[in-house]
């Protein structure tokens, strides 16, 4: 049996586990007002007049206030020159102050009334008119299109474009206050793998161990349990996000689990695979060959150079060892990473094509995971923040099929590259 699999009951590894939020700080308000303040000054360098931010995790980054999605217009105007003004309905108003951590005034609308007019009159008071009006990429369509339709009515001549090269130049470069929130989310997550791994035992149900990992999140500190969590076994292993009818744990399958938590709104995303039981020689063979392809992905990664590189490294490296070519299988059928912070998949993207060039702060995960439909397949799944020097682990990628959280049991086994 490999080591630290199996072996345990849920009640103990529960009992073992305690929070570890105490010492986590929420991003302060002065971080906020950066923020805003550096889309600002990206909105005057792109002639952007101004930036619609829709409800959602745009919103939370550029002002600390979290609100869902939904099918009425909630989010906040920002123009290149004035203040930051929300617009919601009138009568959800006050809820909305209480959710605020940057205080502004809100531009309330009524149920019959139209927002998208609302927005083009707040356009209007700011003295814009004409020109470029970003809108949060997220948003959904029949917002951006009641927005065009209002302004063909009105006959106003704005040009209504992505707002990505201000919310994502400012979200893909990460804050130290930032960094740490995904640092703890993930030595949170990193935790309950370890402690999933010893629950396990023939004949137990995905179910169970996804019910498990997410009392084990609450219990690390996580207030939302796990925000997913995927457990495979066996030959459903090779199916990077399942499969329909999922089956129970038997001697020698591979484990493939893939969860995650919020720490104040920042994601954590850790994958680990490896053997209940004796591992056969074509699992040892492909877990190295993942090992060696996440290690590649890493090296690749340097600063100045394309996000893609990193992809290449690693695709490059399978092709050697005769999987592929590109997204064939057995073989990688998947991107090699993406970006990670308040959006669990985030731009920029570790995928041949994005030519973004890697910079400071930028956090990825880095997964070239290995299918072989009909046998298994394995993901190898840590996170990496760009230095100024290079690459550096949010979580040290496991040592060995035998001992898959040895590099995390702080032997000198475990020095980062």
């Amino acid at each position: 049996m490999a080591v630290g699999i199996g072996g345990s009951t849920p009640e103990l590894e529960l009992s073992k586990l305690s929070d570890m939020t105490g010492d986590s700080a929420e991003i302060s308000l002065a971080e906020y007002q950066q923020r805003i303040a550096r889309a600002q000054q990206l909105m005057r360098e792109q002639d952007i007049a101004a930036l619609y931010i829709n409800a959602g995790t745009n919103l939370a980054y550029f002002t600390g206030t979290l609100w869902s999605v939904s099918e009425r217009m909630v989010g906040a105007l920002l123009p290149a020159r004035g203040d930051l003004v929300y617009i919601a309905p009138w009568f959800e108003q006050s809820t909305l102050d209480g959710f605020m951590q940057v205080k502004a005034p809100s531009a309330p609308w009524h149920e019959h009334e139209s927002p998208y007019e609302l927005l083009l009159d707040l356009l209007y008071d700011n003295d814009i008119s004409q020109g470029r009006v970003a809108l949060d990429e997220s948003s959904p369509f029949f917002l951006v299109d009641g927005l065009v339709q209002a302004a063909k009515n009105k006959g106003v001549a704005l040009d209504f474009i992505s707002s990505a090269p201000v919310t994502s130049a400012c979200r893909m470069i990460k804050s130290e206050a930032e960094i740490a929130l995904l640092q703890r989310a993930k030595d949170m997550t990193l935790a309950v793998q370890k402690a999933a791994a010893r629950i396990l035992r023939p004949g137990i149900t995905t179910d169970e161990v996804s019910r498990f990992i997410y009392q084990a999140h609450r219990k690390v500190g996580a207030v939302k349990g796990s925000s997913f969590c995927i457990v495979l076994f066996g030959g459903d292993t090779a199916y990077p996000h399942g499969v329909k009818t999922p089956k129970v744990l038997e001697e020698n399958d591979m484990v493939l689990i893939d969860t995650g938590c919020l720490l104040h709104g920042y994601n954590s995303d850790i994958t680990r695979s490896y053997v209940f039981g004796q591992a056969s020689e074509r699992q040892r063979l492909v877990w190295q060959h993942e090992k060696e392809a996440q290690a590649a992905a890493f090296a690749a990664a340097k600063i100045g150079f394309a996000c893609e590189s990193a992809d290449i490294g690693a695709r490059q490296y399978l092709e050697t060892q005769g999987y592929g070519p590109d997204y064939q299988v057995p073989g990688l059928p998947h991107r090699t990473g993406h970006g990670i912070g308040l959006d669990i998949h985030e731009g920029p993207y570790l995928v041949r094509g994005d030519k973004t060039l890697l910079s400071a702060g930028m956090c990825f995960s880095n997964e070239p995971m290995i299918c072989i439909y009909g046998e298994f397949g394995v993901r190898l799944e840590d996170h990496f923040y760009m230095t100024e020097q290079g690459p550096k682990w949010f979580t040290r990628p496991a040592y060995s099929i035998d001992d898959p959280f040895g590099y995390e049991s702080g032997d000198e086994r475990g020095e980062q590259v």
